[in-house]
């Protein structure tokens, strides 16, 4: 009886957890490289490109294609969103504010950047644990490979994408992609 009694305690552990899950790109909450509050709920209806970034990084100079595609596409249907990480041999050592500073004066990015997250790790932001995570996206299981990986993300907040962090932001798959 008492082996009954913990096998179903587990189970409602397990259920309650399980229920608590987010399932969607939209129940998550992240902060702005200002340190707003940022809801993601807030861009139902848009297709959005989620990006780790890095300012010294090899593939830095990404951020000027991702700024160009966001100047020509973003809006009211598509938004490019920045995270910052240091999770790839220290490529982003710098605060919030010096990442901002960095962006701006190197490559006038105007598109929304968050907060310095993790991507990977024991201390991986919630987020990325979604977009890496098919039990959480219902799509598929990825790991961030490095700086500058790309996710695709619908308009009705399904993960539909993930881009190797070398192919570049104006690959034609990925204009191809914002354009449909």
């Amino acid at each position: 009886m008492k082996k009954i009694s913990i096998a179903f305690t587990i189970c409602l552990m397990l259920l309650s957890f399980t229920s608590m899950k987010a399932q969607s790109f939209y129940d998550y909450k992240v902060n702005t490289i200002e340190g707003e509050s940022f809801d993601m709920a807030s861009l139902k209806g848009k297709k959005v490109m989620v990006v780790n970034v890095a300012s010294k990084c090899g593939l830095t100079p990404q951020y000027e294609q991702l700024q160009a595609i966001y100047e020509q596409y973003g809006g009211d249907d598509f938004v490019i969103i920045g995270f910052p990480a240091n999770n790839f041999l220290s490529q982003e050592p710098g605060s919030d504010s010096d990442i901002k500073t960095f962006c701006t004066a190197n490559y006038g990015v105007t598109f929304q950047m968050m907060s310095k997250i993790s991507v990977k790790g024991k201390d991986m932001h919630p987020l990325y644990k979604w977009l890496t995570q098919k039990e959480l996206n219902g799509v598929e299981d990825s790991k961030v490979k490095w700086n500058f990986q790309k996710y695709l993300i619908s308009a009705d907040g399904k993960l539909e994408k993930v881009i190797s962090p070398r192919t570049k932001p104006n690959d034609e798959e990925i204009i191809a992609w914002i354009t449909k």
